[in-house]
């Protein structure tokens, strides 16, 4: 195997659906298996909100697109089998989860930045105030 195709054959066999419902590959593609774990109309939307500072339910709920609650929740346990986020404890009672990135999530902050560049040039965004970063 030459040295082009050697990373599309590494890259294909990354287990993504590992602790998710099973669902067939459309092809071994990289980009097609990114797609599949994350070409959905909500989940980049999801990490984009935890990468701006956004870490527990209702925050997500607050995001000006609207996400309906029964797709939240389902996009919040995809990502988090998918090892992109992570959950945590906040409160014992009643019990309470927030998010953050995992170091595999973090990795999309480059992709996230450049879909933000792409679409201010060329699908009419406007630039977003700068990430604070997290206390």
């Amino acid at each position: 195997m030459d040295a082009t195709r050697s990373h599309l054959h590494f890259a294909s066999d990354w287990p993504y659906t590992r602790g998710m419902r099973s669902r067939a590959r459309r092809s071994r593609c990289p980009v097609a298996c990114t797609l599949d774990l994350l070409g959905d109309k909500w989940s980049l939307l999801v990490v984009r909100d935890v990468v701006r500072g956004k870490r527990r339910y209702a925050e997500f709920l607050d995001s000006p697109e609207g996400i309906p609650t029964n797709i939240l929740a389902d996009r919040l346990k995809r990502l988090t089998a998918a090892g992109v986020i992570s959950p945590r404890r906040y409160s014992q009672h009643p019990p309470r989860l927030e998010y953050v990135l995992t170091p595999k999530g973090e990795e999309l902050r480059p992709i996230l930045r450049a879909m933000v560049d792409w679409g201010v040039r060329h699908a009419g965004g406007r630039t977003p105030p700068p990430v604070t970063p997290a206390a």
